[in-house]
């Protein structure tokens, strides 16, 4: 006897098969999404995250990598040893630093915490490419392997020179190549010997007034005085493009407005002064009278653009700079910011990091510190190149602000710089009071040279008083 399919039944199965089909389809798409998410933050992980965490001083990791590597040493991108591992007959390790206190920020040491190179690169020191043979065999016999070596781009000669000049004063220099990022020194006084870092630890810390362990360059925090004239300039250019040789103002050695008021330096009458001579001769009374017609709105954007108030594309640990300027900004704080002065806080590698972009035509280069890697070999394991971090100002108003800065040498506050052997500088000075003490004032000077195709820009950050 022949049986009939029910159709009702056979779409109802055909229909559970469906559902039972599209289940696992929903599933395996999942599982493939939740792959692709985990790959993706592997990737991200691995390329944005993984250093960071690494060389976080939480992570054990490059302990457990010190009982099998001897600490990679650090070089400057001439090849002088900066800092390196010796072993003593009875396989006591002691980390040396050639140069003492002339790199005690930059490349800063490696205990009792790690600060500068030393921190950046820990990862990388404690690790061994060289050929694999040879770590197997050493392995085998219970001998560490020689970490790789870190070539920096840290100059030497700039270094010293920096050095020398900052003399017995407390203060911060920075020294970069504005076409490529490199940072060629960067010095931070009071300093210390790395090589005595055991032995002077504690001392330091019991000492509540010590400072010597602070990186003035990147940590440093103070009110930029007249050089952050460049970044009201700046705006004042965006505002006023087609007005700006029509500009003058007739200075008395003050400005003041309501119960607001603004001094020149010791009081100093300008006389009678255009744009260009205003910014030359730092008159605090003209920009004071340029920041009121200033929009505020629009001069804290130009502020975020030059990077106050977020991250920095450093590799060193920094402190991010302030700038109170908002659109609720009462007249008072418009005009201290606009000279510098006030609840204005800036690092030295901020000022120098501003001065590279208006040198390069607006564009700033990411700073970079180490260029590449060897292995014991000295076969390059990894090259690091530069690259462009993003425009900070239009090219036209960084031209502008290369010629404000270029009269500054030239007409203005630096002429002491105009005289210079072999190339044309160009920057901008300025002095910030941190206390009640005349005589104690922060000295900046940041700048540029050659003029007609810039290549180095500094920042110059010293305190008229040396305290330890």
């Amino acid at each position: 006897m022949l049986h009939k399919k029910n159709p009702k039944k056979e779409n109802i199965k055909q229909m559970d098969n469906k559902n039972e089909n599209r289940e696992i389809g929903n599933i395996t798409y999942l599982f493939v999404g939740l792959f692709i998410v985990l790959i993706g933050y592997l990737m991200y992980f691995t390329l944005f995250v993984s250093s960071g965490f690494i060389n976080s001083s939480y992570n054990s990791r490059p302990e457990l990598l010190a009982q099998k590597i001897v600490r990679g040493s650090i070089l400057s991108r001439n090849g002088e040893v900066l800092a390196k591992t010796e072993t003593a007959s009875d396989g006591t390790e002691s980390r040396i630093y050639p140069y003492a206190n002339l790199f005690a920020h930059a490349v800063g040491y490696s205990t009792h915490g790690k600060t500068g190179v030393e921190s950046i690169a820990d990862f990388t020191l404690l690790t061994s490419n060289a050929f694999i043979g040879d770590r197997i065999e050493n392995d085998i016999q219970g001998v560490k392997n020689q970490g790789d070596t870190v070539i920096t781009t840290l100059d030497v000669n700039i270094q010293k020179t920096a050095y020398d000049a900052m003399g017995v004063y407390q203060g911060a220099i920075v020294v970069m190549n504005v076409k490529t990022g490199e940072i060629l020194a960067l010095l931070s006084k009071p300093d210390f010997d790395p090589n005595q870092i055991n032995q002077i630890w504690d001392e330091i810390n019991a000492d509540s007034d010590s400072s010597v362990l602070l990186n003035r360059a990147t940590q440093g925090l103070y009110p930029p005085g007249s050089t952050f004239k460049i970044v009201t300039a700046l705006e004042y250019l965006k505002e006023n493009d087609d007005d700006v040789s029509s500009y003058s103002y007739d200075c008395t050695g003050s400005f003041q407005t309501g119960d607001s008021v603004i001094s020149c330096y010791h009081g100093q009458s300008h006389g009678h002064v255009n744009f260009t001579e205003s910014f030359a001769k730092s008159c605090n009374s003209s920009f004071a009278n340029i920041g009121m017609t200033l929009d505020k709105k629009e001069f804290q954007k130009t502020c975020e653009a030059l990077l106050f108030n977020t991250e920095l594309p450093v590799p060193y640990s920094y402190k991010e700079s302030y700038v109170p300027i908002t659109a609720s900004s009462d007249t008072d704080e418009l005009l201290q910011t606009a000279i510098g002065q006030g609840k204005t806080q800036v690092t030295p590698i901020h000022m120098a990091l501003i001065t590279s972009a208006i040198a390069n035509d607006g564009i700033l280069m990411k700073p970079y510190v180490i260029s590449s890697v060897e292995n014991a070999d000295q076969d390059i394991v990894k090259s690091y190149k530069s690259q462009e971090y993003k425009r900070l100002l239009d090219e036209d108003d960084a031209e502008e602000l290369q010629e404000l800065m270029a009269e500054v040498v030239q007409n203005g506050t630096a002429t002491k710089l105009k005289d210079t052997n072999g190339y044309i500088a160009a920057g901008k000075t300025g002095s910030a009071e941190y206390s009640l003490v005349k005589s104690e004032s922060h000295a900046w000077f940041t700048g540029f040279a050659p003029t007609s195709d810039p290549e180095i820009a500094n920042c110059n950050f010293g305190r008229c008083r040396f305290r330890r």
